[in-house]
C-alpha cells in the first residue's frame, strides 16, 4: 500500500468476489439495491487514479489539559501528512475536540462554569499545544459546532429510515468515565479507595453502574458477519497486526445491539434526537461522525471519504473497527482505508496519574526540548505495538545522541569552512571515487564506502515502506544508521589531513564532502515529516531550494551514475548556527512522582 492508487487496484480486481460476499449483502431487502451502488460508486472512484488523502486524529475529549498521549497521535498524524504532502498528493488532516458528554456535563459542573465556556477553554489549550508543536491540521473541528450537528442529524435520520435505529429499553453496565456501554463478561468486582465494593470496566479498571432507561439501539449485532468479511478481505485494515487479531477475536462473539441515546433528563449537554427532544444522541455516535463533518457530509464527502485513514489509540479501537464501521455499512457509506493503532505511554514505568503527580505537560516538555526535539523523541521511541515509557532522561541523552552529535555534528563538520572555504556544494571525482566494478588506481574508495552508498540509495525505499504502515520508529532507527555510516566515511578519510596543493587530494576532498553533502541532502528530505524545522535548517544550508525538497527530488548521487548534478558547485546558504543544541542534563528527575508528607517525613 504505497499509494491510494495502489488500493485502487485491488479493490477493482476483487469488486466481483466482494459484491457476493456478506460484507456487501445488506441486512433486509429493501437495501440490497441502495448498498450495491454506494459500492459500486466507491469502486468507480478508486479506479481511477486519485491523489486525495484524508488522515484523522480521534478527537480529543476536553474533561482535562492534554496530556503527551495527545500530543503523540497528533504527531503522528502530521507525520503522515505531511509525508503524503512530499508525495504530491493532496492531503486533508483533520483533528480536533470532543465536546458533549456526562463527563463534560460534569466536569463543566465542577468548575462552576457552563459547558459551552468550559469547552472553548480546554479546546483551545489543545489547540495552542498543537499549534505551537508545528502540527499542520488543515481542519479543527469541535463538535459543539453547527455544521457536526447538521451532519450528525442527518447520520441519525439515514439510520433511522433504514430501520437500523428503534425505541427499546437498555438496562446494563455503563461507564461514565469511559461514555461505554459494558456487557456483565467486561466488568469486575473491585474496591474503591474507601474499601467500599464496586464494579469496573475490565478493559480501563473506572468505575460502572447500573443503568435501566428507555432509549434508542441501534442494530449493531445485525453487522457482525459484515465485519468479519471486512476484515478478512482487508488484513490491513487494521494495524498493526496484533491489533487487527483482537479486533477478530472481539468478533467470535455475538454482538449486542447498542443504545444509541440517553434520557434528557440524565445527559443535557449533546446533540438532541431528531424528532424526540426527551433523548440526547449517544456520545460515541456523535463523536465518530465527526469524520463526515469535517469532508462535507452529507453533500460534499464523496472526494475524501473514500480515502480516509484514522489514527487512534488502543483505548478506543473496538469505537473504531467495530461500532463505526457498522454504523458506515448501516449508512451505506465506504469503510475507512486503514486504522492506526498506537499504544499508551508511561511515566518511568507507571501509568500517568494526578495521583502520582507524574503527569508530563507536553507543551512545557516542547519548550525545554524544542519542538522538534519532542517530535524526535515520541517518533523515535513510539513503537505502535506496546506501551512505550518516558523520562526526560531518556530524551536528553537520545536528542544529544541522534539530533545534536550525530546529524549536527556531521553538517556541521562537512560545513566548516576549514574543510570547504568558498562555501561551495563541491564536486564529485569519478575518478576518485569510480564505480565499483571499475579498476582505477586514482581510486581512494574503500568496500566500506560502497556498502554506504548501498544503503543510502535505498533508504528512501525502506523509509516508505515504514512511514506507509505507521512503523516510524523503524524508519529513523534506519535514517541513523545510515548517518552512522556517513559519519564513519568521514573519519575513515580525514579531509582535514589532506594536501590542497596536491590536485589529486583536493579533488579527493571535494569528493568526500560532495558524497557527504549528498547524503545530508536525502537525510534532511527524509526527515521533514518527523523535524520540520531542523530538515529545514539542513537543507536551507545545502542551498537545498523548496522545489527540491519532494519525494520526487530524492534521486542519490547521480554524478556517482553519470548523470549531472544540479547543486554542484552552488553556493552554500548562510549558516545559522548548529543543527540542534546539546542539552543539558539539569531537571531531568522533573517528571517524577511528588512524595506525599508521610514519605518526606
Amino acid at each position: 500500500m504505497r499509494t491510494p492508487f495502489l488500493f485502487v487496484t485491488r479493490s477493482c480486481n476483487a469488486v466481483h468476489r466482494l459484491q457476493q460476499s456478506p460484507f456487501f449483502s445488506p441486512i433486509s431487502a429493501p437495501l440490497r439495491p441502495q448498498r450495491i451502488a454506494v459500492l459500486r460508486h466507491t469502486s468507480t472512484h478508486l479506479c481511477k487514479e486519485d491523489r486525495s488523502y484524508y488522515i484523522t486524529t480521534p478527537i480529543f475529549y476536553v474533561n482535562a489539559s492534554p496530556h503527551l498521549g495527545h500530543l503523540y497521535s497528533a504527531v503522528l498524524a502530521d507525520c503522515l501528512h505531511r509525508y503524503k504532502l512530499l508525495q504530491g498528493f493532496n492531503s486533508k488532516f483533520a483533528t480536533g475536540t470532543d465536546e458533549h458528554g456526562l463527563k463534560i456535563q460534569q466536569a463543566a459542573d465542577a468548575a462552576g462554569k457552563d459547558p459551552l465556556t468550559f469547552c472553548t477553554e480546554v479546546s483551545e489549550r489543545f489547540k495552542h499545544l498543537f499549534n505551537s508543536c508545528d502540527i499542520s491540521y488543515t481542519d479543527f473541528i469541535r463538535t459543539t459546532e453547527d455544521r457536526h450537528r447538521q451532519a450528525v442529524e442527518h447520520f441519525w435520520t439515514v439510520l433511522w429510515s433504514k430501520g437500523l435505529i428503534y425505541k427499546g429499553s437498555y438496562e446494563g453496565w455503563y461507564s461514565t468515565q469511559d461514555e461505554s456501554f459494558l456487557t456483565p463478561l467486561q466488568v469486575a468486582d473491585a474496591l474503591d479507595s474507601t474499601g467500599k465494593e464496586i464494579k469496573v470496566s475490565l478493559e480501563s479498571g473506572h468505575k460502572v453502574e447500573w443503568m435501566k432507561e428507555e432509549n434508542y439501539m441501534f442494530r449493531l449485532s445485525a453487522f457482525r458477519s459484515q465485519l468479519l468479511d471486512w476484515l478478512r478481505v482487508n488484513p490491513a485494515a487494521v494495524q498493526p497486526e496484533h491489533f487487527y487479531q483482537a479486533v477478530l477475536q472481539w468478533l467470535q462473539d455475538e454482538l449486542p445491539d447498542l443504545s444509541v441515546s440517553r434520557q434528557r433528563n440524565r445527559l443535557q449537554w449533546g446533540i438532541p434526537v431528531p424528532g424526540d427532544p426527551e433523548q440526547t444522541i449517544y456520545v460515541w455516535l456523535e463523536a465518530l461522525v465527526n469524520y463526515l463533518t469535517v469532508v462535507g457530509y452529507p453533500d460534499k464527502h464523496e472526494q475524501w471519504w473514500h480515502v480516509a485513514h484514522h489514527i487512534v489509540g488502543k483505548d478506543i479501537l473496538k469505537f473504531h473497527a467495530i461500532y463505526w464501521p457498522s454504523f458506515l455499512l448501516g449508512a451505506g457509506l465506504p469503510l475507512p482505508q486503514t486504522i492506526h493503532v498506537h499504544s499508551h505511554w508511561t511515566v518511568g514505568g507507571k501509568k500517568m496519574s494526578k495521583s502520582l503527580g507524574n503527569v508530563v505537560d507536553p507543551l512545557e516538555r516542547s519548550q525545554m526540548f524544542t519542538t522538534d526535539g519532542m517530535r524526535y523523541f515520541l517518533l523515535r521511541q513510539g513503537v505502535p505495538d506496546s506501551d512505550c515509557d518516558y523520562t526526560d532522561d531518556k530524551v536528553i541523552k537520545l536528542l544529544n545522541a541522534e539530533l545534536a552529535y550525530s546529524l549536527g555534528g556531521l553538517l556541521n563538520r562537512c560545513t566548516a569552512p576549514t574543510l570547504n572555504p568558498a562555501q561551495v556544494y563541491p564536486s564529485f571525482c569519478p575518478q576518485s571515487f569510480p564505480v565499483q566494478q571499475i579498476v582505477d588506481l586514482n581510486s581512494r574508495a574503500v568496500v566500506e564506502d560502497y556498502q554506504m552508498l548501498d544503503s543510502v540509495k535505498s533508504l528512501p525505499a525502506l523509509v516508505e515502506q515504514h512511514y506507509e504502515s505507521m512503523h516510524v520508529y523503524k524508519a529513523l532507527e534506519a535514517i541513523t544508521v545510515c548517518v552512522r555510516q556517513t559519519n564513519k566515511f568521514v573519519q575513515r578519510h580525514a579531509p582535514w589531513k589532506l594536501d590542497r596543493r596536491d590536485n589529486k587530494d583536493q579533488r579527493w576532498l571535494d569528493t568526500i564532502i560532495h558524497v557527504s553533502f549528498e547524503c545530508l541532502r536525502i537525510y534532511g528530505t527524509l526527515l521533514q515529516p518527523i523535524v520540520p524545522e531542523i530538515s529545514n535548517k539542513l537543507l536551507s544550508r545545502l542551498s537545498v531550494q523548496p522545489g527540491e525538497r519532494s519525494w520526487t527530488a530524492l534521486n542519490f548521487l547521480p554524478r556517482y551514475q553519470g548523470m549531472n548534478c544540479p547543486f554542484e558547485g552552488r553556493a552554500l546558504g548562510s549558516d545559522s548556527g548548529v543543527l540542534f543544541s546539546h542539552l543539558e542534563s539539569q531537571n531531568v528527575d522533573k517528571q517524577k512522582p511528588k512524595k506525599t508528607k508521610k514519605q518526606q517525613k
